[in-house]
């Protein structure tokens, strides 16, 4: 397996593994723990987790493994965000989601973390939207904070734009290593608001979520999902590729910006097929026929 450079202290597996859906696998613990060791076995490390995934259980589920064989902890990179409030959460007299980037939550939130999963340090701490309340200076605080207790060993983000980035880094004693975000051959917002090229410019890897759209280049619910998904199998049957997640893989692996895609799945499948896109050496041409199927035209 591939590894990425995101800072000077922090190598992470060119593909990282989600658990954003973990708790819907209905895993025993001792399955989950296998399914672990073989995510690690096949060279990916990286772990992408946050506070509320599966009610705020996720974490805990992970860790519960975890505990089972602590050695495995060194092995790999834990990932995990915070800042926000789901309306689902038993707070009383809570009436809606918002946004939380207070030194008291962010703090609050990584002593739960570190609890959920059975650890003493998390490697890399995201925050997860971009907060309109935010007190940069009151969120650098907490990240001083933790690093100097030794809680959390880097920072970044999720969702935010390159002003949003930008804005935060200016406070941080250190800088922010990544920014976790939604990169599909079906969404290219990113491509289109600059956050690319800013990435390039700062040579910052992006970590992308949902690089199959949520399932819809594999099942197309419309009509740009349906032209995506000719496109691709147009392409892999061309390349003689059994499966076409591995194609999107190898389309976003193609990418300069050095793109790390999670991986949503706990199906040792998937994870196989991901790992085939290291295979693929898509021409430029390649590249452009599956973009040009999302844009519904020909580039200008």
């Amino acid at each position: 397996m591939n590894q990425i450079i995101l800072s000077e202290k922090l190598t992470v597996s060119r593909i990282a593994l989600g658990f954003w859906r973990v708790k819907n696998w209905n895993f025993t613990t001792n399955q989950l723990l296998n399914y672990i060791e073989s995510a690690l076995d096949k060279g990916i490390t990286t772990f992408d987790h946050a506070d509320i995934y599966g009610d705020f259980q996720a974490e805990t589920i992970f860790g519960n493994a975890l505990k089972q064989k602590p050695s495995l902890r060194e092995k790999m990179q834990l990932v995990t965000k915070c800042g926000i409030q789901p309306l689902y959460r038993d707070i009383p007299g809570k009436r809606v989601k918002f946004y939380d980037t207070s030194f008291q939550h962010i703090v609050k939130s990584v002593d739960q973390s570190l609890k959920n999963f059975n650890t003493d340090y998390i490697d890399l701490l995201l925050i997860h939207r971009a907060d309109p309340l935010m007190n940069p200076e009151e969120t650098a605080r907490a990240f001083d904070a933790l690093k100097q207790a030794g809680k959390v060993l880097h920072f970044g983000v999720s969702n935010f734009s390159f002003m949003e980035f930008e804005m935060l880094n200016r406070y941080t004693s250190e800088p922010l290593i990544t920014n976790q975000v939604e990169i599909s051959p079906y969404t290219l917002e990113h491509f289109e608001n600059s956050n690319m090229a800013f990435f390039l410019k700062e040579k910052i890897h992006p970590m992308a979520w949902s690089p199959l759209a949520g399932g819809k280049l594999i099942n197309p619910v419309d009509e740009k999902s349906k032209r995506i998904n000719e496109a691709l199998m147009d392409l892999a049957n061309r390349l003689n590729i059994p499966s076409i997640d591995t194609l999107v893989y190898a389309w976003l692996l193609h990418h300069p910006a050095g793109i790390i895609p999670i991986i949503g799945s706990g199906k040792i499948e998937r994870m196989n097929s991901a790992l085939a896109a290291f295979d693929i050496n898509l021409t430029t041409e390649m590249w452009y026929e599956i973009y040009e199927a999302s844009l519904g035209q020909p580039v200008p």
